[in-house]
């Protein structure tokens, strides 16, 4: 036993080591690119997913997908965490930077298999990638407050998805709602705040139909129906406390031996709802809405004092009111003042019954999107695309910047980088070189799933840009090479950036790896290293497979 390596392991525990370790995560990483790479693009293809209940969801949109999914791999779920955090960073690219992320590894499999050690393809990576993300500096142009550029990105952002027969109505509604939400800070800086931007949906009109509401949308119901429904200029309430009769801290019983009694306690209740209705009218209150109940006694008595009140408001709408209409949430109505009251005006619309309140203080602050259209399908691959659209352009006009969409920014990328790797000497080059050829996966996928001919479409796009012509794209529709912007095809800078450093990041990770345990079952943990959530898989895909 001298010199020889001792592992102590379980009967049924597994290793993978070194090529064996490297190829099996390669392959499951790849595996998730591959499940998302054919949507990319305006002529993407959709993937249906059929949930345990039955639920179905249609949709090319890269984190759906990969949420809606199960993966139980570890390493695939690496792969995950990049569109998680694309999506949470930029809004928008996490196709591509899953797509990209899996063919850096088909890159970096060829090259191990040509004896380039982990640790130098990952050198040459993580050189290329900051040396991309400066690179993209000098291709940038700057939005400038300008609408017609906004409107492009967020067209760019729907194209191919469910809201794309209709994307410059919506278009037009993602800018102006962006627009709504947009401060200027005191060092200069723009502020866009989509968490200010609210969404509604209505089956059965037209998408065309679809508004920008300049405040919030609740659907709730009077408590009483001959309650007053429309205000010019209201002062509203919003309480935690509920408008109720007050209830013994303690349980108790009571003996009553006399009808009077009861009429007694009946009278106190009524008395006391009486006095919160009265303290309501003389704070100046028009309409009230309650988080929590109001008691149906005093239903009367607020239909009474013109009052128009809601109970049970979620607590979601609750916040966002007060954004609208610049008011205080009150937890304690005895203690509410008029400077708690919102100031706003209430509209009850026609055909849906629903409340609309547009705040008249001057810190009011808040819209939502209606959209609408023929089947619930319909309207949830609307709302993902305008989601999408949504955060790219707050993206866009928070950061400033844009590039060329349609693979112009990745082809005029791959060849700085390019001749970046001439001036990098020893193996490390040849890791370069693998990550210019990994960016232009961009334009082939395009051209794939457009239905082209990928190499054709590729030696076009790099003659145009051996000519100078940075800005030159694919336009997947015609197959012909134009420029990006003028064909309105552009995308945040910001999300570039984000989705080629993600990629590469994620790629590294997985190259680190040489070394798969599966410590098998325990005997009472099942969610340890073995069980459910372990490596999982160690000959294949673990669970994930049943999923793709």
């Amino acid at each position: 036993m001298a010199g020889q390596p001792v592992m102590i392991m379980g009967e049924d525990a597994q290793q993978l080591r070194d090529r064996d370790a490297q190829a099996h995560n390669i392959s499951a990483a790849r595996a998730v690119a591959e499940a998302v790479r054919t949507t990319l693009g305006p002529k993407g293809m959709d993937k249906m997913l059929v949930g345990s209940t039955g639920d179905v969801t249609v949709t090319n949109d890269g984190v759906t997908i990969l949420d809606e999914i199960d993966i139980d791999n570890p390493t695939a779920q690496m792969i995950v965490e990049v569109a998680q955090t694309q999506e949470d960073e930029a809004g928008d690219g996490t196709t591509t930077a899953v797509a990209v992320a899996g063919e850096l590894l088909k890159q970096a499999e060829d090259l191990i298999e040509q004896e380039v050690h982990p640790t130098t393809i990952i050198r040459g990576f993580t050189a290329a990638s900051e040396f991309t993300r400066a690179e993209i500096e000098e291709l940038t142009t700057s939005v400038d407050g300008n609408e017609e550029l906004l409107r492009a990105v967020a067209e760019t952002a729907m194209t191919g998805k469910g809201a794309e027969a209709n994307k410059e109505v919506l278009a037009d509604l993602v800018v102006r709602a962006v627009q709504a939400v947009t401060i200027e800070a005191d060092d200069g800086s723009t502020i866009v705040d989509v968490g200010f931007v609210e969404s509604g949906t209505e089956i059965g009109r037209g998408v065309e139909e679809s508004e920008l509401v300049h405040g919030a949308v609740i659907n709730k119901d009077p408590v009483h129906p001959d309650m007053p429904t429309d205000f010019d200029e209201a002062n509203i309430l919003l309480t935690l406390d509920p408008i109720e009769a007050s209830e013994a801290d303690v349980d108790a019983s009571v003996t009553v031996t006399d009808a009077s009694q009861i009429d007694a306690f009946l009278d106190a209740e009524e008395e006391e709802l009486t006095e919160k209705v009265e303290l309501l009218k003389d704070l100046g209150v028009d309409v009230v809405l309650a988080q929590k109940g109001i008691d149906d006694v005093a239903h009367h008595y607020l239909k009474e004092a013109g009052i128009l009140a809601m109970r049970r408001t979620n607590k979601s709408d609750i916040q966002f009111l007060r954004e609208v209409l610049g008011a205080r949430v009150v937890s304690d109505l005895d203690s509410a003042t008029k400077e708690d009251l919102g100031r706003g005006s209430v509209r009850r619309h026609e055909t849906t019954d629903t409340f609309r309140f547009e705040g008249l203080n001057d810190d009011s602050h808040g819209v939502t999107i209606m959209l609408r259209g023929s089947t619930s399908t319909v309207i949830d691959e609307m709302e993902r695309g305008v989601e999408d659209a949504l955060d790219v352009v707050a993206t866009a006009a928070g950061d400033g910047r844009l590039v060329a969409g349609g693979g112009a920014v990745e082809v005029e990328l791959a060849r700085h980088v390019r001749d970046y790797a001439d001036s990098v000497e020893g193996r490390q080059q040849l890791a370069i070189e693998a990550f210019a050829d990994a960016l232009e996966l961009v334009p082939r996928t395009l051209a794939e799933n457009a239905g082209l001919d990928a190499i054709d479409a590729l030696v076009d796009l790099r003659s145009a840009h051996d000519d100078g012509k940075t800005n030159a794209g694919l336009d997947v529709f015609s197959g012909e090479v134009v420029d990006s912007y003028e064909a309105g095809v552009v995308e945040p800078t910001m999300a570039k950036q984000q989705a080629i450093a993600s990629a590469a990041e994620a790629a590294n990770l997985v190259l680190k790896i040489d070394d798969v345990l599966d410590a098998g079952e325990g005997d009472d943990d099942e969610g340890g290293p073995g069980g459910p959530g372990g490596p999982g898989g160690m000959g294949g895909m673990g669970g994930m497979g049943g999923a793709m």
